[in-house]
């Protein structure tokens, strides 16, 4: 039910994703996240083309942390941040952070190789339906992405909605 990654360029870093549906308690577990309660970023997944975004986001924070680079505060708000094609982080939170209102969530938890991440916690935590991750796209707002992230027509038939997004999450510093 969750897909945990290690990350080729940190092999001492593990990323874990769960994702949710029917999620009744999206505002209580928002509260817990901005009060630190949660170790973990809670993501809309109906931004979310698959969970490889994620994992692109996720590295990029961690490479960010380990080189003191990060434009956010914590290493969980920096993955938020770093799904964004923008540099604008309220809105990075906005559009990928999850609002009270939600029914389906995503938490992606960073931990050591060694660490056991209690798994168990988050899930208790979350009052909702434990989904297969890779089943988020069935999750996914395709128009909405397409329109954020500002993908063409002719850009998806020579690629992916897949490729584009991770295009401009990796590029966002550059241009």
């Amino acid at each position: 039910m969750h897909l945990t990654h290690d990350l080729e360029l940190f092999p001492d870093h593990r990323v874990t994703q769960l994702l949710f549906k029917d999620v009744k308690n999206a505002a209580e577990l928002r509260q817990c996240a901005m009060k630190g309660e949660i170790n973990g970023a809670l993501i809309n997944p109906a931004m979310l083309v698959n969970p490889f975004q994620v994992l692109v986001a996720a590295n990029k924070a961690v490479h960010l942390q380990k080189i003191g680079k990060m434009k956010t505060r914590s290493l969980y708000s920096e993955i938020i941040f770093n799904l964004s094609p923008t540099n604008n982080i309220s809105e990075a939170f906005k559009r990928f952070g999850i609002s009270d209102g939600d029914e389906s969530v995503m938490v992606v938890l960073v931990h050591n190789k060694d660490e056991l991440q209690p798994l168990s916690d988050i899930i208790a935590r979350v009052n909702g339906q434990q989904v297969a991750v890779e089943d988020v796209s069935s999750l996914s707002n395709n128009t909405k992405i397409q329109k954020l992230y500002k993908v063409t027509p002719q850009e998806e038939k020579c690629g992916t909605l897949l490729d584009a997004v991770v295009c401009r999450m990796a590029t966002k510093d550059v241009i």
